[in-house]
């Protein structure tokens, strides 16, 4: 039985996951975007021109939007599917906040949590192919901060400026858009799972943390370093000791067949716990970069 209808005529997804843009040579940017229906089942949309699309069509995480879909067929994974026709039909209705400490989020978010990383990937790699899930973590370790490459392929940038790619400003007129920057870093994750002696180590690809690092690159006046105190401060220090948090993971098409752990973490869920109530403004506005 398939995991989903190969066609998805307005149907009502709440986006939980948008990955940092990619430039490719195929696309200008690739954006996963992923989010679960109603009845709890996962989803990703790709691709998705998320910069270039009208103001008004940018939808933020956990907003409710319908949209037509079909299962995207150059992608086996079974959650896979894409915009029928233009992107820019997406409809973007209402916003579930974090009132009553985010029960309604929860509430769809939470329907299937998985505890044990070895059942994951047992399911990755069976007939069954799952991409897509919520991760309790049993115990953090560390949150690693590595440096990365400064740029991007120099090919990615040759594609890109080739054309005249235009995206939407705040006043509806297209502008000329710049290639999204390279952040020069890579966070991970290590922890612990309930069922393993060892620890885990798994890469964070969210859009919120890019966004979070250039947000902290300036308010501390380009020092690096203390940029990358500051993301571990929210990430590790707050996240992990007075969050309840959860990790969205997902494959990367590439690794999923081959790679031991072809998971990544491609978002986090952080509702407060008992003895954290209080809510404040955590990022910058992500479709700002």
């Amino acid at each position: 039985m398939a995991y989903l209808p190969e066609n998805l005529d307005q149907v009502k997804v709440l986006i939980t996951v948008k990955t940092y843009p990619l430039p490719s040579n195929k696309y200008e940017e690739l954006v996963c975007t992923a989010g679960v229906l109603e009845n709890g089942n996962w989803i990703r949309i790709y691709p998705i021109p998320f910069r270039s699309l009208p103001k008004d069509k940018k939808f933020e995480k956990y907003e409710w939007i319908v949209a037509d879909l079909v299962r995207n067929k150059s992608d086996f994974r079974p959650e896979s599917y894409r915009p029928k026709s233009d992107a820019s039909n997406i409809r973007i209705l209402e916003k579930i906040g974090t009132e009553h400490e985010w029960a309604e989020r929860k509430k769809y978010v939470l329907k299937e949590v998985f505890n044990s990383f070895k059942e994951l990937i047992q399911r990755a790699k069976s007939d069954e192919k799952k991409s897509l899930a919520t991760f309790r973590p049993y115990k953090i370790i560390d949150f690693i901060i590595e440096e990365d490459k400064r740029t991007w392929k120099e090919q990615w940038i040759a594609n890109y400026d080739q054309y005249d790619i235009f995206e939407i400003d705040k006043k509806g007129e297209g502008k000329l858009k710049k290639i999204v920057g390279k952040v020069p870093y890579k966070y991970s994750y290590r922890f612990l799972c309930e069922d393993e002696k060892s620890p885990r180590t798994l890469m964070i690809e969210d859009w919120e943390i890019g966004a979070l690092y250039w947000h902290c690159l300036a308010q501390a006046e380009s020092d690096e370093e203390e940029a990358n105190r500051l993301v571990k401060k929210k990430y590790f220090d707050e996240f992990v000791m007075k969050k309840d948090l959860c990790f969205f993971v997902g494959t990367t098409k590439r690794y999923h067949n081959v790679g031991p752990n072809p998971f990544v973490i491609i978002g986090v869920f952080y509702p407060p716990t008992k003895d954290d109530r209080g809510q404040q403004n955590l990022f910058a506005n992500e479709t700002g970069y």
